[in-house]
């Protein structure tokens, strides 16, 4: 018998919505096996999704932490699109939408949140139960920030895909 649930109604393989905040538009999905996933797991999706901003403000501070290791994915991520030899240089730039003075911090204010892929199987300490994507001028680029946390909200990796 199928799981059904209040937020995401009968649960299959797959479902999926875009999600707007902020001016955004997110897609949001949810990738489950009604058979290994739990109601309290899916309770929790459904929490994330409803915090959506503020677990995405939670994401950037920690991305920031991470500007004063040169061997970060978020360093490389930025060195890559902020190198001005990349081919849609002026488009990036164009996507910084702030001017603080910090052009880093800036750039990692200024991304977008492109999709967050919810992962409720993997509801334990330490497992990547969602993955937060973000790309500045996504539209642009292909360059991802990639970050995934926990059921507790934890980061639990970040990478950078080019």
């Amino acid at each position: 018998m199928a799981t059904e649930h209040d937020y995401f109604g009968i649960v299959g393989d797959y479902w999926s919505e875009d999600i707007e905040y902020a001016d955004q538009r997110v897609e949001v999905v949810l990738d489950a096996d009604d058979d290994m996933v739990s109601t309290a797991a899916l309770d929790a999706a459904a929490t994330l999704v409803g915090e959506l901003e503020l677990v995405d403000d939670e994401l950037r501070n920690a991305f920031v932490t991470q500007l004063d290791s040169s061997s970060s994915p978020v360093m490389r991520f930025l060195d890559t699109l902020l190198d001005p030899r990349l081919e849609q240089a002026e488009d990036v730039e164009a996507a910084i939408g702030r001017d603080s003075g910090d052009h880093q911090v800036d750039a990692l204010r200024s991304m977008s949140l492109v999709r967050v892929d919810l992962r409720p199987e993997a509801d334990g300490q330490g497992e990547p139960f969602a993955e937060f994507e973000y790309g500045l001028a996504p539209d642009e680029t292909d360059e991802r920030l990639i970050a995934s946390i926990d059921v507790g909200r934890e980061i639990v990796d970040v990478r950078f895909e080019g």
